[in-house]
């Protein structure tokens, strides 16, 4: 199931988001907007969803959050953007990961 919100995730949707892979969520979110996309099996749906909703590519960024461990990642096949100084899966902009880490923790407070 996926979630496309501009407020903290409650934990009943946690729960829903958890049902694909169990012990990690998917993330996208526009850094800008402020907007995340998350329980997605591949992170270019959620990229989808925020493009679809008036987004801008160089704004949206991929990863996740593992909910045994609370660790924040920033991979996804989405980030690899040369044109955007991103020619990895990793983000690589300290500013970025921190914006995407800021938000990440934003919309999954409840667990956090």
């Amino acid at each position: 199931m996926i979630i496309t919100k501009q407020k903290p995730f409650t934990l009943e949707e946690i729960g829903q988001l958890k049902e694909q892979f169990e012990v990690y969520i998917k993330t996208v979110i526009d850094i800008e907007k402020k907007i995340c996309s998350a329980g997605m099996d591949r992170h270019f749906e959620g990229e989808q969803l925020l493009l679809k909703q008036g987004s801008t590519q160089s704004h949206i960024w991929g990863g996740g959050i593992d909910l045994e461990t609370k660790e924040i990642d920033f991979n996804s096949f989405i980030n690899i953007r040369p044109r955007d100084n991103n020619p990895k899966n990793e983000i690589q902009s300290e500013e970025i990961k921190g914006k995407y880490k800021e938000l990440t923790v934003f919309f999954f407070q409840e667990l956090i």
